[in-house]
C-alpha cells in the first residue's frame, strides 16, 4: 500500500510541475542601435594633364603615351618628340578621408580634345597611381596621379588642344 501511495505522490507532483510550465509561441529579444558617421572621402585637383608639346608627320600618325609619373613615350612612326618639350605633366590630385581607409579609383575611358578648327584628338587608356584602389595614410590623404594615352593622326593641324568638358576622376570609399 505504501508503495501506491509513493507512487500516486510522485504522479501527482509531476503533474502539478508539469502543469506550471509554459510554452511559448514566441520570444523577444532586444538589440540596440548604431551609427559612426565617417569624414566623406574627397578629391581635390592639383595639376592637369599636359602632354607637351609634339609633331606629326604628314603621311603617318601615332600615339604619346604619358605614364602616371611624368614620363611619356611615343607609339607609331609618325609621331616625334621635340627638345623642346613644353609642359609635360600627368594629371595631379590629393584623395583625403580617413586614415587607413582604403578607396577605389575610377578613371574616364576616353575624352576628345579639340584644337584649330574642327580638328580634334582622342585621350584614352587612363592609368593611375596607385592604380585601381589607393589606401589613406596617418594623416588621412594619398597623392593620386593620373596619365593617358593620346592618339594623333597623321597631318593633325597644329595648334593649342584642349577639353571642353572635365575629365572625370571618381574615388570612393571601399
Amino acid at each position: 500500500m505504501k508503495r501506491i501511495f509513493l507512487f500516486i505522490i510522485i504522479i501527482s507532483g509531476t503533474l502539478v510541475v508539469a502543469g506550471t510550465l509554459h510554452v511559448a509561441a514566441q520570444v523577444t529579444a532586444i538589440a540596440g542601435v548604431g551609427v559612426s558617421i565617417i569624414t566623406p572621402i574627397s578629391i581635390i585637383k592639383n595639376v592637369d594633364m599636359n602632354f607637351g608639346n609634339a609633331s606629326v608627320s604628314g603621311i603617318a600618325g601615332g600615339s604619346i603615351i604619358l605614364a602616371p609619373g611624368g614620363a611619356r613615350s611615343i607609339a607609331g612612326t609618325g609621331v616625334t618628340l621635340p627638345a623642346t618639350t613644353g609642359t609635360i605633366a600627368a594629371a595631379a590630385f590629393t584623395v583625403n578621408g580617413v586614415p587607413g581607409f582604403s578607396y577605389a579609383i575610377t578613371l574616364p575611358l576616353s575624352a576628345v580634345i579639340s584644337g584649330p578648327g574642327v580638328a580634334s584628338m582622342t585621350v584614352n587608356g587612363f592609368t593611375s597611381s596607385p592604380s585601381g584602389t589607393g589606401m589613406l595614410g596617418t594623416g588621412g590623404s594619398q597623392s593620386l596621379s593620373i596619365g593617358a594615352t593620346l592618339t594623333l593622326a597623321a597631318a593633325q593641324a597644329p595648334g593649342m588642344y584642349t577639353n571642353a568638358t572635365s575629365i572625370p576622376v571618381t574615388v570612393n570609399y571601399n
